[in-house]
Parts: structure tokens; sequence; C-alpha cells
């Protein structure tokens, strides 16, 4: 890597998975000015998350990183610190986001980054948006803050899940065999949880793990899978939440 060249996460689904859960949480707790800022910041904080990460494992270029990811930083504080101030209960997200980065931590340096806890502890702090935005729109500690984060959480869980099956555990029965019942589960999810019209939002990722899961597939064919899984459950869960 050269060091004049700027640093930007290359997993295309954090791209999705950091921006659909707080447009989630906003939709649901009403749009407001403070919105802009905050995601400001929590895009800039995805971006700082990344160069750290990498100087953990890497020796090459870590002074580069280190910089990079500082300099996110610096500028997602900036970014958040009205929001901050407008609402100070934000800052109750702050003890889970950093338990949360702290295993992500811990599993890059033992280069055990690949493991499905560390992807779904990564997904919830991802879903940790979704409860802010609705926060900082609504104002309220209730059941529909724990909605948006736990929908956003169960759809890219679904999604670790099933990527797992069609790249580093395809082959393996066993792997499928879980992609298929999680999702199959996640169907009566919505009824249980008293959103039932929420299964329209899985319908979609549930098809497609039990059709696919364990296929082999190009990568550029499962990234607009993905996509497409995403969008629509942006779609229902902005109708319905």
């Amino acid at each position: 890597m050269k060091k004049r060249i700027m640093v930007l996460p290359h997993e295309h689904g954090g791209w999705a998975m950091v921006s659909v859960p707080f447009f989630v949480g906003m939709s649901a707790g009403g749009l407001s000015w403070i919105h802009i800022p905050l995601f400001l910041a929590w895009l800039l904080f995805y971006l700082a998350s990344y160069p750290l990460l990498q100087s953990i494992k890497k020796r090459s270029n870590r002074a580069h990183l280190i910089r990079w990811g500082t300099g996110y930083g610096i500028l997602g504080l900036a970014c958040a610190a009205f929001p901050l101030v407008q609402k100070p209960e934000l800052f109750y997200f702050a003890p889970v986001m950093f338990i949360l980065l702290s295993v992500n931590m811990w599993h890059v340096k033992h280069r055990k980054e690949r493991e499905i806890i560390n992807d779904l502890c990564a997904i919830l702090l991802f879903s940790v948006g979704a409860a802010a935005a609705y926060l900082a729109g609504s104002g309220q500690w209730d059941y529909t803050l724990v909605a948006v984060t736990g929908f956003s959480f169960l759809q890219f869980a679904g999604s670790a899940f099933f990527v797992k099956t069609i790249f580093r555990e395809r082959g393996s029965v066993r792997w499928s065999v879980i992609a298929r019942l999680y999702h199959a589960v996640l169907l009566f999810i919505p009824w249980l949880t008293g959103y039932p019209w929420m299964i329209f939002a899985y319908l979609y990722s549930s098809t497609r793990a039990i059709l696919l899961a364990g296929k082999s597939m190009r990568a550029w064919k499962a990234g607009i899978i993905e996509i497409i899984g995403s969008i629509l459950f942006l779609i229902v869960s902005v109708i319905i939440l």
C-alpha cells in the first residue's frame, strides 16, 4: 500500500450495514435536522474503525493507517459534538459500542476476525446506529427502539450466515443447514414480536438463503443479491416501523 493512498473500507457489505439500520431508525423516530451531523459522525467513525483495526494486525504502513484512522475519528467527534450536546442521552450507547468494538479488536489481534461471533458483534454494533437514530428523532426509550435495532440485527446476521455458506464454508453441510434454519425461524419472529407485517422484510432474504445457501457463486453476484436484500429490507421497514 502506498502511503499517499486514501484508506477506505474494502468490505462492500459494511456500507450497507452502516447506513441501512441508521435510516431505518431515523424513519421510525421521525426525521430531524440533527440526523445530518449524527449520520456524518456515524459514517466517519466507521471509516476510522477500518484503518485502526487494520493497524492492529499489519506492521507495514501502520503509521499511515493510524494517521487516517485518527483523522477520520477527529472529524467524527467534531460532527458528533452538536448532536451529543442536543441529545446527551446518546452517550448511553458509548459503553455498548466500546464493548462490541473491543470484541472486534480482540479477534483482529488474534487473527480470528472471520469467526461468526466477531461478525455478529460487528453487526450488533452497526445496529446500534438504528437505536441512536431513533432516539435522536423521537427522544424515546421504548419498544420501537428495540424493534428497529433488533430487526436490523436479524437482517444482517442472516447475511453473515448466508455469505459464509457460499464462500469460506462452502461445501459445509452444517453451515448450510444453520443458514437455512436461521432464515426459516426468522419468518416467525415478526409475528412473535408484534410486527407481523415485517415478515415481508425477510421474505427475499429467506428465499435467497433457502435456495442458494452452499451454492458456488461469484463475489459480484453475491454482492448484487445482498444489495437487493438490503434495499428491500429498508423499504419495508420504512413503511411498517
